[in-house]
């Protein structure tokens, strides 16, 4: 980009006012882009507690009994839809 030539102040101080928005445009942006990629991220984050929660029930007496009760219900499922 080579040097302009202005022919009075009023043409500076225009040209400043420009350059002044397209920064504060440019910094909104950035805020927007990281407000978004803050929200893309929370909700797997919210996944990971659930799924951490998920993981300690089963992991507790109640897992046992779900690992256990699970393929019954699911036998039993597949057979009432059979007809058996």
């Amino acid at each position: 980009m080579g040097t302009k030539k202005y022919t009075s102040y009023a043409e500076i101080e225009q040209e400043l006012a420009v350059l002044k928005l397209e920064k504060e445009i440019n910094y909104n942006r950035i805020k927007l882009n990281f407000e978004r990629t803050k929200e893309s991220v929370v909700p797997f984050q919210a996944i990971a507690k659930v799924g951490n929660m998920y993981s300690n029930f089963i992991s507790g007496p109640y897992g046992t009994i779900l690992k256990i009760a699970v393929p019954f219900v699911i036998k039993w499922f597949v057979n009432k839809k059979r007809g058996n």
